[in-house]
């Protein structure tokens, strides 16, 4: 997400020329079989003796093939499900299905998505008591940097994540957005509705504090404009933010019965601060942009991470692949990812599960600037996809932690891996695939998700 930075930030690491239907080049030349390696078909035995195969990635159905994820998972409080591009598909719909084989089977509770805070709040006002149309909520959020999540795969999750609060109204799942490159007036109204009625002394000062932050228009163009103001207006205006944050944390509580209003409301003001702080970067200055890269990641890891605290839930953490492993696959644009960071909070409480295709097809925004939908044929030769497409299972789950050699060592080498945003051509990019995730699932053939009112 956060198109307009990532763009800054990944210039010149796109691969050039590549047209719809075409393949990218890859970054690197082919990783020869050898001692470091292992021979391609020992690799390959390895995996099959490893792979579990996965019956489909449609919700519904029998759920038996998720078992072994389920021994995978474990005591993981947390888990993060990948995807390889930002609009296909399978990658919703498997993360559909998991989720709702992990509520019925592991007590998870929240589906926590890469988009706005705000957002997920909205949607999970849908979930949990019926607020609002969901139509109508995704398409007001899912704009310009989150569009690709306005699409029929998360609006049939979204219904029935409704349908199933409506058969259990006591131990209802709940939806969150953790990202912040967008916050709407509602997180404003919450806290300054909060400081009225606790601190009303103060309702003033933060009303000052918050003045010209409360957007007023949709959600693409507010972030169009915010980026466009001056880098001295961006900053004075995360400093306000700031401010409000600090005098807010300094009140502290009105006794116990206070304390989940006034820790709602300080989270608030945290994601607002955030916003603001994100767009605070110098976005001129390339090491700024990493710095906001990084700062980005943090923030939604320390999001999910207060959600998961605060409500008890046990959370599926839908984002890209990149974002929900541990290691960057460009480290000098982007230092740190949000696995990381969850790993450094919870420990073995998190989990990363990476998501690898063949061949299929993706939406993405082309050099032109509109979006398209985009195919590729089979994984070349010398990358991940290649070898990991030899597995006798179409498609499968392998835990990358127990692997036998020479498969585990042949994953713990970094080499071509299709790695795609919201941005295309993009990648491929060197990844280690067993350092950056505990569980892989690699899918045949993926197809573009289907965008609404497009």
């Amino acid at each position: 997400m956060l198109a307009a930075l990532t763009a800054l930030a990944t210039a010149g690491t796109a691969t050039a020329g590549a047209a719809a239907g075409a393949a990218p080049a890859s970054a690197s030349p082919p990783a020869a079989a050898g001692p470091h390696t292992g021979s391609a078909p020992a690799v390959v035995g390895a995996l099959d003796r490893a792979a579990h195969p996965l019956r489909t990635a449609e919700p519904g159905g029998d759920t038996r093939d998720l078992r072994f994820l389920e021994r995978m998972i474990g005591d993981a409080r947390v888990v993060g499900v990948g995807e390889a591009t930002h609009s296909s598909h399978e990658f919703f719909a498997l993360k559909d299905r998991v989720f709702r084989h992990l509520v019925e089977t592991k007590g998870f509770r929240t589906f926590a998505l890469e988009a706005g805070w705000s957002t997920g709040l909205r949607l999970n006002d849908y979930v949990l008591h019926g607020e609002g149309d969901p139509r109508q909520i995704m398409r007001e959020e899912f704009q310009r940097d989150y569009l690709w999540w306005n699409n029929t795969d998360y609006l049939r999750l979204v219904q029935w994540m409704r349908a199933y609060n409506v058969r259990h109204p006591g131990d209802p799942v709940r939806f969150m957005g953790d990202d912040i490159a967008w916050t709407g007036p509602e997180l404003y109204d919450e806290v300054t509705r909060y400081v009225a009625a606790a601190r009303p002394a103060l309702r003033d000062r933060f009303e000052e504090l918050y003045r010209g932050l409360r957007p007023t228009v949709a959600t693409g163009t507010y972030i169009e404009r915010y980026l466009g103001r001056p880098y001295a207006e961006r900053a004075e205006m995360a400093d306000r933010t700031g401010q409000a944050l600090r005098l807010l944390k300094r009140q502290g509580p009105h006794g116990d019965r206070d304390r989940e209003a006034y820790d709602r409301a300080v989270q608030n003001a945290t994601v607002i601060d955030q916003t603001a702080r994100q767009y605070a970067f110098d976005l001129e200055d390339p090491g700024q942009i990493a710095a906001a890269m990084r700062y980005r990641d943090e923030a939604m890891a320390a999001n999910v991470d207060w959600w998961h605290r605060h409500t008890g839930t046990k959370v599926l953490l839908s984002a890209h692949d990149a974002h929900i492993g541990y290691e960057p696959v460009d480290p000098a644009h982007y230092p740190k990812m949000q696995g990381a960071f969850l790993r450094d909070r919870l420990g073995a409480g998190y989990l990363s599960v990476g998501v690898t295709f063949d061949h299929g097809s993706f939406n993405a925004t082309g050099p032109d600037g509109a979006v398209r939908r985009w195919s590729l044929g089979p994984a070349e030769p010398g990358s991940n996809e290649q070898v990991l497409d030899r597995v006798r299972y179409r498609d499968y789950m392998v835990d990358l932690r127990t692997v036998a050699s020479p498969a585990g060592d042949w994953l713990r080498r970094a080499r071509p891996t299709r790695s795609i945003g919201t941005a295309y051509p993009d990648g491929p990019y060197e990844v280690a695939l067993a350092r950056s995730h505990d569980v892989l699932i690699h899918l045949h053939q993926v197809r573009a998700a289907t965008l609404r009112d497009r």
